[in-house]
């Protein structure tokens, strides 16, 4: 998810969602997300007043952008269009395309507030309208659960969330490492989805402060690196080039896969293995470490005969396999998943701990390219930022894996992180409420451990 506000509004203050519809998709950093399942539930009953007759309107004008600005006119006031003008109000209705109301939380002539979902995503939305009618004022939240008011019910809550789930929180001590204050099976690896991203961006960081490269140097989008997924890369013409700072920057705020598969191939896929194992991550299935590419084609294309193949070899005959064998699938062979798929063998995996001290190690690096790459966005966390002046984010899914995790400092230096990772080998998750329930236990856990 690159932002978890959109503002419009005619005041002094303006905020817009100006990342395309994949990236508003992204909900937790995905690889191989689909849309979600979710139970049929009867939509709420919108009232008649003036701000319901605009969420009415808002709601179907979200099913068919762009809107002509004619009609844009004719629902929103002149002062709004003065600061909002009509291409930016589009940028936001695609990104929100196909937007559907779950409940209205108030409602009064001129003000109405409501949760909808967008891609996955829930959002708390707040519209009011001037004298005539019109909106002038329009606001996109994440939606984020209650925060747990101590480590029992964020225990508790964690239990319902997943049948299988880890979690950690730490505070990062002055020599690197994580203190934990609370964890759940803290030092059971499971998959990361693009979380694993994380080791990507050290590798990358410490290639160039060895001089391999720099964040200037650029990479050449040929079409055996392009991805799927989210991203915007993949839909970049063939043989353009981006820097190695703007794909780092998008492989963590959006988690472009293309960018990540182009970084991996610049660093060098062993480079980005012998990282994760000096950082603690040892499993053996991360070893050959997959590119997004090579994971989608071992899922997606002609499943399960790729993904036998590969998991019958050694560490050597995979590594073959991959260059002699699924490096030669074109993309258009690779078709999607809604459910659960492999977990327990074609992933990167990690446990809590090891996550932890993934930050851990990226809050040591001197470079001030990795802090401004992964304090982009923070999926909507939204800590007080008197408190918590610094926020990382990086989390990952894909069907049955919903991960997340943040390292938050505070005004006085001190830095702490809190990871979630949630599995259902056997259902795919209700994606936009599990986020949300994921981000209320992470907001109250950094209030527990701050205190700690």
């Amino acid at each position: 998810m690159r932002s978890s506000l959109v503002l419009i509004t005619s005041s002094k203050s303006v905020r817009l969602l100006a990342a395309a519809a994949t990236a508003l998709t992204m909900t937790a950093a995905c690889v191989g997300r689909t849309a979600p399942v979710q139970a049929a539930v009867a939509a709420p009953e919108i009232p008649g007043t003036a701000a319901g007759k605009q969420l009415r309107w808002l709601l179907d004008a979200a099913t068919r952008p762009p809107i002509a600005e004619s009609e844009l006119k004719r629902h929103f006031a002149a002062g709004f269009l003065q600061s909002v003008p009509a291409d930016r109000i589009n940028q936001t209705l695609t990104a929100f395309k196909g937007m559907r109301l779950q409940e209205l939380t108030r409602s009064e002539n001129a003000l109405l507030t409501a949760t909808v979902e967008a891609a996955g995503a829930l959002f708390d939305l707040s519209l009011t309208t001037d004298g005539a009618g019109l909106v002038n004022g329009l606001l996109f939240r994440r939606h984020v659960a209650p925060a747990p008011k101590d480590w029992a019910e964020l225990d508790r809550r964690l239990g319902r969330l997943a049948p299988q789930a880890g979690f950690i929180a730490a505070e990062v001590t002055k020599d690197g490492s994580c203190r934990p204050v609370h964890s759940v099976a803290p030092g059971t690896a499971r998959p990361l989805g693009s979380m694993f991203k994380l080791y990507v961006l050290g590798a990358v960081a410490e290639r160039i402060a060895s001089g391999a490269f720099g964040w200037d140097t650029q990479l050449t989008i040929t079409p055996e690196l392009k991805s799927l997924g989210s991203g915007e890369l993949q839909n970049r013409p063939d043989n353009s080039k981006v820097s190695v700072l703007e794909a780092a920057k998008l492989m963590i705020s959006v988690s472009d896969n293309t960018a990540a598969d182009l970084l991996i191939h610049q660093a060098g896929r062993k480079n980005v293995e012998r990282t994760a194992r000096a950082w603690g991550t040892r499993d053996k299935r991360d070893t050959p470490l997959l590119t997004t590419r090579e994971l989608f084609v071992l899922k997606g294309a002609d499943y399960p005969r790729h993904a036998k193949r590969y998991l019958s070899l050694g560490t050597a005959g995979k590594r073959a396999y991959l260059d002699k064998v699924v490096a030669e699938v074109p993309l258009s062979r690779i078709a999607g998943w809604t459910a659960p798929r492999a977990l327990d063998t074609l992933e990167w995996y990690a446990s809590p701990a090891q996550v932890c001290q993934a930050f851990a190690r990226l809050s040591r690096l001197p470079d001030k390219h990795v802090a401004e790459a992964l304090s982009i966005d923070d999926a909507g966390l939204a800590l007080d930022k008197a408190q918590w002046p610094s926020v990382w984010y990086k989390g990952g899914s894909e069907p049955g894996v919903s991960d997340l995790g943040h390292l938050a400092r505070t005004a006085d230096g001190r830095s702490f992180v809190v990871t979630t990772l949630a599995i259902d080998p056997r259902t795919p998750f209700d994606q936009g409420r599990t986020l949300s329930e994921q981000l209320g236990l992470a907001r109250g856990a950094f209030t527990l451990v701050k205190g700690s």
